[in-house]
């Protein structure tokens, strides 16, 4: 669902699975699942009678399978015209995909890949804890691509934990906030670099990806936008009521977001947030719209419906060049390092833990 910015703050929703989005980004959905302990072989050790196998999302225990028949998660699968961003706050998923390239990585992590001219991949939840619980929660975005960049060949970038940046402020009254720079810049700390031909790669996209966790009571300065056309939504996904106001002294606009809540807001004027008791957990996506045509039918987007039978035809044909899996659902077994293994071979693993 798409939605459109009428006021400084405007158009509030409720949040669901999937978060409605504004160009340029497509979709945006928060995982959130309390996953049992494993079973030994990456599997929840408890009954799955009762689910969809092969689509349960169910929520049933606090969890879900997704697409997975006995590994939770999203089995192979294809993707044209735009990128995913994957951040993962806790837990694991193990990534597979049609060039031959492979990874584990969460527990803080952000895969960012361009789908570009086509890809197959898979991005299953590995329990590989058999004696606690195997908690998994994740946000994936999706963000467009220009139409000059579609077809562009894919490719993937890992933003590690350990390299990722984090603004932390204490207001005058002494309480934190967090924020994890994504994507963009932020009090002059800028984020890895996206994949090259990404639309936050170019500064006229002024892209940010900001996640915010407010202590209670907290309050915190969110500067304006670089650009005058550029958007910005907000999701208050946990915690308590978020009060926002210009910061500007006199301004008399204000609103109220209560948690499980989101809403457009303005992003020509610096707004003060202020958390209640209960804290605040806050994702805000910012982007300048691409302003272009788009096709949509499930894993393709694209500018024309021509463009998007074309698609559904090359990947009939090509499968995007194959799976070269043995299965549709492949993963890393039990071992605990996080890596990435790139289609050229290169193998990579986070900085920390390399040295």
């Amino acid at each position: 669902m798409a939605i459109t910015d009428d006021g400084p703050i405007a158009q509030q929703f409720p949040l669901g699975p999937q978060w409605p989005v504004m160009d340029p980004f497509l979709f945006a959905a928060h995982h959130h699942d309390d996953y049992p302990p494993g079973d030994g072989q990456l599997a929840p050790a408890r009954s799955l009678v009762g689910r969809q196998i092969g689509s349960d999302f169910s929520g049933r225990d606090g969890w879900s399978m997704y697409h997975g028949s006995r590994v939770p998660g999203f089995p192979q699968h294809p993707h044209r015209g735009f990128e995913t961003i994957t951040h993962v706050r806790c837990g694991l998923v193990d990534h597979a995909d049609s060039m031959g390239a492979t990874a584990r990585f969460g527990q803080g992590d952000t895969q960012w890949m361009t789908a570009g001219s086509g890809i197959q991949h898979s991005e299953m939840f590995p329990l590989v804890d058999e004696a606690a619980d195997n908690p998994l929660e994740m946000f994936q975005i999706w963000l467009n691509l220009p139409a000059a960049d579609k077809m562009v060949d894919p490719y993937f970038t890992m933003m590690w934990r350990e390299t990722t940046p984090v603004v932390t402020t204490i207001d005058g009254q002494g309480a934190t906030t967090e924020i994890t720079v994504i994507a963009g810049r932020l009090d002059g700390v800028h984020a890895s670099s996206p994949p090259p031909n990404s639309w936050a790669s170019r500064p006229e996209g002024d892209v940010a990806v900001w996640h915010l966790e407010m202590g209670n009571n907290a309050g915190w300065e969110l500067p304006a936008a670089h650009g005058p056309d550029t958007r910005r939504v907000l999701y208050l996904y946990g915690g308590s009521t978020v009060s926002i106001a210009p910061s500007a002294s006199g301004a008399s606009i204000a609103g109220v977001l209560s948690a499980g809540t989101g809403a457009v807001i303005d992003a020509r004027q610096p707004l003060t947030l202020q958390a209640e008791s209960g804290g605040a957990s806050i994702v805000i996506l910012q982007g300048r719209p691409l302003g272009e045509p788009v096709a949509q039918r499930g894993p393709f987007v694209m500018n024309t419906q021509e463009q998007l039978m074309q698609a559904f035809e090359d990947y009939r044909t090509t499968e995007f060049g194959g799976w070269p899996w043995p299965g549709p659902d492949p993963h890393h077994g039990n071992r605990s390092e996080r890596f990435a293994i790139h289609a050229d071979g290169n193998e990579e693993i986070p900085t920390s833990v390399a040295g």
